[in-house]
This record gives C-alpha cells, structure tokens and sequence, in this order.
C-alpha cells in the first residue's frame, strides 16, 4: 500500500473515530462506559492475540471481565481489589504451560487499570478535562513526531525504538504543555502553571507507555497489535500512552488539583 493510500486510511478512520469518541465523552453515561466496554474488549482480544501467539483462548474474556470490574465497580475498592487479584491468579495458573505466563497474568491490571482510570477519569472531573487529557496526549504524539523528525539527534531508547528522540520527547512536552496553557486560557480559570506542568508530565508518561508497548511487540516480534483500525494498526497501538498516563492524570487531578 502507498503512503498516500495509508495516510488517507488514516485520515478517514480519525475523522470517525475522534468525534464518536468525544460525543461519547460529551453524553457520559451509559455512551461513555459502552465506549469504554467496546474499545477494552478489543484491547482485551488483542492483548492474546499478540502473547498467546495468535492463538484463541479464555485469557480475552478473563481481561475483558477485568475491565467490565473496572468500569462498573469504580466506587466498590473491596470489589474492584477482590476481582484484580482473582482475576490476576486466575490468568497466572491457566498459563502455566504458556511461554509467556508474565506477560498473560500482565494482561489483567494493565486493561483493568487502563481503561478504568479513563472511565474514572471522566467521573472525578467531566467533559473538559477529560478531553483535554486525551489532546495532551495526543500533542505528544505529534509534538514528538514533527521536532523529533525535524531535529533528530541522540535516540531516546534505541534498542526498543530506533526512532524516537530526546529531541521528540522534548518536543511532545512542550506540546502537551502548551495545550495545557491554551486550555486554561479559553476556559477562564485554573493555573497555568498547573496545567503547563500537568501537561508536561503526562507526555513523559505517555511516551513511557508507548516504549513499554514498543518493547513487549519487539519481545514478541510483531509489528502491529492487529488490524482492527485501518490504517492505523491496533487498539494497542493507538492508546498505549492514553491508558498508560490516566492513572497518573486520575491521581493528580484527585489529590493535586
């Protein structure tokens, strides 16, 4: 396929997919936690289909019952703790003759503590900020590509991903900063100095979540998660830094803000 074919694809599966996911956000429940729902059970199969070498099995529907737990028992710690442990032993023992048994149990907390601090992002501080979390996340993206590309320089982490630049890590927190300004800015209130911050910070944990993606696929040696988003290869691929972050932006918004 061209680049100019791919990037088209890519284009066109945003320009659905980006305003499905703020009017979800926008409406907030049930449509906020059926989002939540649908794009965990994606990452829920695709998470076996890369560990468990393509191969269908119980560990998506023990990973997508993890994060329905998350979801929907957001004020029950007891509960929630009960399931992330059960689950958790459960994943460990049924791959006991797996070769990757760390990396099947891994499956659990990280869908249930990723896609359910999004959820419970979203409950503590609503539409704005939820929407700007995500915009900081995605200005790392591109904050990273286009100064990264433009600047180049000493490699961030080379045996994980060749590609990636302390000049693009820079670069994404200087984006994620600014549209923390910007935000506060339009919305009249809040500290800049805040937000700046705030924004800086969750760039470097996104781009932390995007290395730790980037190495579990060169374990594995798979280039994309799936092909569930055309154009842009996996759920996985597209929110590992989103789910990786929010319990950072979760806890900073709760005891910070």
């Amino acid at each position: 396929m061209s680049n100019k074919s791919s990037m088209l694809k890519r284009v066109i599966t945003a320009a659905i997919l980006i305003p499905l996911v703020v009017s979800a956000i926008y409406f907030g429940d049930p449509f906020m936690k059926i989002l939540a729902l649908s794009f965990g059970a994606m990452l829920s199969w695709e998470w076996e289909y890369m560990v468990n070498n393509k191969r269908s099995g119980i560990f998506s529907i023990i990973y997508t019952v993890a994060m329905a737990s998350a979801v929907f028992m957001a004020y029950s710690f007891v509960g929630m703790a009960i399931m992330l442990i059960g689950l958790s032993i459960t994943a460990y023992i049924k791959a006991k003759s797996e070769k990757e048994r760390f990396l099947l149990t891994l499956g659990v907390p990280y869908i249930f503590f990723g896609i359910g601090s999004l959820v419970w992002l979203h409950s503590e501080v609503g539409f704005a900020l939820t929407v700007w979390y995500m915009v900081a996340v995605w200005c790392t993206d591109i904050g990273g590509m286009l100064v990264g590309c433009k600047l180049k320089g000493p490699k961030l982490a080379p045996k994980i991903s060749p590609k990636k630049t302390w000049s693009g890590l820079c670069g994404g927190m200087s984006f994620a900063a600014i549209s923390g300004v910007v935000f506060v800015y339009f919305s009249g209130e809040y500290s800049y100095g805040f937000f700046a911050l705030l924004g800086a910070i969750i760039a470097v944990v996104a781009q932390i979540g995007d290395l730790v993606e980037s190495s579990i696929k060169r374990h594995l040696n798979v280039k994309d998660s799936s092909d569930l988003i055309p154009g842009h290869g996996g759920v996985f691929d597209r929110v590992d830094g989103l789910i990786f972050a929010a319990p950072i932006a979760l806890i900073y918004f709760k005891f910070m803000f």
